[in-house]
């Protein structure tokens, strides 16, 4: 966990650094698949009467199937954190502020690491932009090459073929 003591705060700004395991169960229901720890550094200040800053920062890798041919791929994900964490009655007037209890020693960064990480990692990975995709016949990755399947015509054109016909004839 990625805990502070709000009483080295006294010496000035606290720098924090940590990791949180892929698998942490605090990390549960991202739904995004962790390729390694999330590694996290960052800053807590106390910018005023029991309010603090932290600044930080994330990085690590998700893993998945590429969204369109289905291949293993890892994608680098790094945010920049910003959260305000109060101490106090003051908690519920600022709903973009993490809540500390009345007597609270500690601050935990690892909400806003979860929160921020929910909101870098991409839903879909590509393996790369121009990914061709599978065949949706035959299920031949067409990045390896085009498979031997004959192209369809799209019903949706056939009046306009059928037109074309009759304006030649």
């Amino acid at each position: 966990m990625l805990q502070i003591d709000l009483r080295e705060l006294a010496l000035g700004p606290v720098e924090t650094a940590g990791e949180l395991a892929k698998d942490d169960p605090l990390l549960a229901g991202l739904e995004v698949g962790l390729a390694e720890a999330v590694r996290v550094g960052g800053r807590l200040q106390a910018t005023g009467e029991e309010r603090f800053y932290w600044h930080g920062t994330l990085d690590t890798r998700v893993a998945g199937e590429c969204r369109r041919c289905l291949a293993p791929v890892s994608q680098a994900v790094h945010a920049d954190i910003g959260a305000l964490f109060v101490r106090g009655a003051d908690a519920d007037d600022d709903p973009d502020a993490f809540a500390l209890g009345e007597d609270a020693t500690l601050v935990d960064v690892t909400p806003a690491v979860r929160e921020e990480l929910f909101l870098a990692a991409p839903r879909y990975v590509l393996c790369r932009e121009d990914c061709r995709g599978l065949c949706p016949r035959c299920g031949q990755d067409l990045n390896a090459g085009p498979c031997g399947c004959s192209p369809t015509p799209d019903l949706r054109w056939s009046a306009l073929a059928a037109l074309k016909d009759k304006l030649r004839g």
